[in-house]
């Protein structure tokens, strides 16, 4: 038997007595005199049987002996009396024993009641005591944890400390190594700045030497006689087209706007003196000069080469490897496909799972070795390309990330999300090493050059944000009349295009962050909120996909070259190629289109 045991024992009885003592306690002297009272009843009852029978015998006896003396009548008499006494105390006794038996029944009520108030006491009891072993095996668990916790603490406060030590040393080294590093930053700026002034020197003694050139050709062909050229009666039936962005335009097609374009393409500053001897019709430009000082592009893609279902359900993106001939797109269908077009194959290449939500962007890094896409899951992943698997999973963001880039190549990236934040991701830690709070949800963003110096994103509350990473300080925000859509950057980094929800393509000099050109047309809509425009790699057109299911090609001086028609659903994004004259898109139709120009 335990100890514990043995104490309940021994407290069960001692409550047992306890209550014996108080239920006896307070009735022991009604049941003496009850027992007292039922004994005197008892002796009462045998006299009076007594009286009784000596009554009869009298009875008799009188009856027997006649009248009888006077001395027996006087016994009777005196018997007859006491025997009345007698019935007269037994009825008082019968009295007091119903008393006593009434008060009797009302303390059996009142034990009663003591008993039913005792037993709730006691089932209480048992509650308690239950509930008091539980809390006291709780205890014992918890003292346990907290000698493990303490034991932990004591490790993790030896790891802290010799981390902190590790970190310190690491900090002097990092402090010397950024003051090294700046130091380098400097000397190198100081040579790109005379590296610039040599290089505009030497353009502006180029472009002086080719106006002054020009001039003097322009003045030669004026000094010709009239038969060497057309009359102005009939230039329009015999001259040749002119190729002016890769589109036909006949001589007299050619107004302010394109010799304004064609000066300064080439380079000539005297333009009044031009567009008055050009509209005299004294000169034209050749179509050898324009080719060779660079106005004349590449002819606009405007033929299917390939047409095919990219995807499940509604295609988000489109976007051309840097390195090869192959296309990547990412739809709702929660999946990125490779598509290799080189091989004019319709079957994917490769397809990259591991998101859980519709993609909303696709990004190359500049040697096409990853790709890098944002998904509605509030999260952005990179694949590698070669063999097709996942590498990272950038997760944080608190709304769905529609867009990412790559800066510092191979090792960090941005991402933009609803949740109104940009953040900075190192791929080495997988980690986020920096928040920015733009304040509104980023639809779209870039970054100016390799090093990821500069980040352009675009928001909903209609403003293009500029963060340098490297002095952590925000330029001033370029407000458009529109939330915007995307963005876009020339390969020189000099011109920004950003397609706004007012239905226009805007086209930013970000040498002086003021929008120079807005591209339009009536018929052409933005399609969606994520809806993507796209540069060509020289630079000089711009195209975009339109909620009619046509893409609008623009001439960066302002003129739309073409619209190329294919898709029957509003067109979400579209992809010029680095390496051929191609694009590439993708709509609400689940269809990619890629047009070219043979």
């Amino acid at each position: 038997m335990s100890t514990e045991e043995h104490v309940w024992r021994a407290h069960i009885v001692k409550c047992l007595r306890e209550r014996n003592r108080k239920e006896c306690e307070n009735f022991k002297e009604i049941i003496e005199q009850n027992n007292r009272l039922i004994d005197h009843v008892a002796q009462l009852k045998s006299d009076n049987l007594k009286l009784s029978v000596e009554n009869e015998q009298l009875r008799s006896a009188v009856s027997t002996g006649g009248s009888g003396t006077g001395v027996q009548g006087a016994a009777v008499a005196t018997l007859e009396k006491k025997l009345l006494s007698q019935q007269e105390e037994l009825i008082e006794l019968h009295k007091r024993k119903g008393e006593n038996s009434q008060l009797i029944v009302d303390l059996n009520m009142k034990v009663e009641q003591q008993r039913l108030t005792m037993s709730e006491k006691e089932h209480s009891l048992a509650e308690e005591q239950t509930n008091n072993n539980r809390l006291r095996a709780e205890v014992h668990l918890l003292h346990s944890s907290l000698e493990e916790l303490k034991k932990l603490n004591n490790t993790l406060l030896d790891e802290h400390t010799a981390l902190q030590l590790a970190f310190s040393s690491l900090e002097d080294k990092m402090r010397g190594i950024q003051d090294e590093n700046r130091c380098l930053v400097e000397r190198l700026m100081r040579h790109k700045s005379k590296d610039a002034d040599k290089l505009n020197e030497e353009n502006e003694s180029i472009i002086r030497k080719r106006s002054a050139k020009l001039k003097r050709d322009l003045e030669d062909a004026v000094r010709e006689p009239s038969n060497s050229a057309p009359t102005s009666g009939n230039r329009n039936s015999t001259s040749p087209a002119q190729f002016v962005g890769g589109g036909m335009i006949t001589d007299d097609d050619f107004d302010e706007a394109t010799i304004n374009g064609a000066m300064e393409a080439i380079g000539i500053d005297d333009t009044e003196y031009f567009n008055a001897r050009f509209t005299a019709g004294e000169l034209r430009p050749s179509l050898d000069a324009l080719k060779a000082s660079g106005y004349l592009g590449q002819a606009n893609p405007t033929k299917i080469l390939m047409k095919f279902e990219a995807h499940e359900n509604e295609s988000h993106a489109v976007r051309w490897s840097p390195v090869e001939r192959m296309v990547a797109t990412g739809g709702a269908d929660r999946k990125v496909k490779l598509w290799d077009i080189g091989k004019n194959s319709t079957e994917p290449r490769a397809v990259l799972s591991g998101s859980s939500a519709g993609i909303n962007s696709v990004d190359f890094d500049s040697t096409g070795a990853y790709i890098l896409g944002t998904s509605n899951d509030y999260g952005a992943r990179v694949w590698t390309v070669m063999d097709n698997r996942l590498r990272h999973t950038l997760t944080g963001h608190s709304g769905k990330v529609m867009a990412a880039k790559y800066v510092q190549e191979p090792i960090k990236v941005v991402t933009g999300s609803h949740d109104r934040t940009l953040k900075i991701w190192d791929l080495r830690s997988i980690a986020c090493i920096e928040t920015k709070f733009a304040g509104s949800s980023c639809n779209d963003l870039v970054t100016t050059d390799s090093l990821g110096s500069t980040i352009i994103s675009g928001h909903y509350d209609k403003k293009i944000r500029f963060w340098d990473i490297r002095t952590e300080k925000q330029a001033d925000d370029v407000l458009m009349p529109a939330k915007i859509t995307s963005l876009d950057l020339s390969k020189d980094c000099n011109y920004l295009i950003c397609s706004v929800r007012d239905d226009t393509i805007k086209l930013l000099d970000l040498r002086k962050n003021q929008v120079i050109s807005t591209f339009t047309n009536e018929h052409f809509k933005i399609s969606c909120d994520f809806a993507r425009a796209s540069f060509n790699s020289n630079g000089l057109k711009i195209a975009c996909g339109s909620a009619d299911g046509a893409i609008y090609i623009w001439n960066v001086n302002g003129f739309l070259e073409t619209t190329l028609k294919g898709h029957s659903t509003a067109v979400n994004a579209v992809s010029w190629s680095p390496n051929h004259n191609e694009l590439a898109s993708v709509g609400k139709s689940k269809r990619c289109i890629i047009y070219s120009d043979s």
